[in-house]
């Protein structure tokens, strides 16, 4: 079932928002050469629990991860495009990290991801990010009331592809509210004006991903949850939750 947002509903979803929002710039203010992962997720955790909000994905069991989820973010480096653990690796420089973050403040969820470069970055790590961000904002773009779910997909894949980047869409954004993970999907990739009807008050995650080596196929890590890149070239996730308004959408998780 697919459930549609009151005005004062999705005020409070854009609280948890900001908590998301608050979360990448601490993490992004701490990470450099030499830090963990495991100390990146400690300064989420430490951001959420100042906010008094609650960490959507720590203790999160579908059916793809091979345990609950430990960690309060995704902290995904360089082929890893998705769902990276929090583990002890360190960062180096010039690593390429995207860190994905959902919160919950009296039981609405919010839920986003961006992607950045570690000490000096190489230049087609930046314009990965770059055309990811593209592809992001072409997807809320497309998000317009009367329009249709296959909108936000084709015009992702034309940014995405169009650059040379590989995409997956097994992978791919979703509803979210009094649920992380809602009704209905959101394709990476689809056709222009087939699917769902996009109606105002319908809230969902956009979250494209990029692989640079062009490619389309992925696989699990050893650790049950990662998803890297099928030729482990370098990746990036970028995403927002939006809401569609009757003046188009709007995005909740800014600061």
């Amino acid at each position: 079932m697919i459930e549609l947002k009151s005005a004062g509903e999705i005020d409070a979803m854009r609280a948890a928002g900001r908590v998301v929002a608050g979360v990448h710039a601490a993490v992004r203010e701490r990470a450099a050469v030499g830090v963990t992962l495991k100390q990146l997720d400690e300064v989420a955790r430490t951001v959420i629990e100042e906010a008094g909000a609650g960490a959507s994905f720590l203790g999160y069991h579908p059916s793809f991860g091979a345990m609950p989820y430990p960690g309060v973010i995704c902290t995904s480096v360089n082929g890893v495009m998705l769902h990276g653990l929090p583990s002890p690796y360190r960062l180096r420089d010039g690593d390429l990290i995207s860190v994905d973050c959902g919160a919950i403040i009296d039981g609405w969820h919010a839920d986003g991801t961006v992607s950045f470069a570690v000490g000096q970055p190489r230049e087609e790590d930046l314009k990965l990010i770059q055309v990811a961000e593209e592809t992001l904002a072409a997807g809320i773009e497309a998000a317009q009331p009367g329009g249709r779910m296959g909108d936000i997909g084709h015009a992702m894949s034309t940014v995405g592809r169009g650059a040379g980047y590989g995409m997956q869409n097994d992978f791919g954004g979703h509803g979210i509210g009094r649920a992380m993970h809602e009704s209905p999907f959101v394709p990476n990739e689809a056709t222009r004006g087939r699917g769902l009807r996009l109606r105002p008050g319908l809230v969902i995650a956009i979250e494209p991903s990029l692989m640079a080596g062009g490619g389309d196929d992925y696989y699990m890590a050893d650790d049950g949850w990662s998803v890297c890149s099928g030729d482990d070239s370098r990746s990036v996730h970028v995403e927002h939750t939006v809401a569609i308004t009757a003046d188009g959408p709007v995005i909740l998780t800014l600061p």
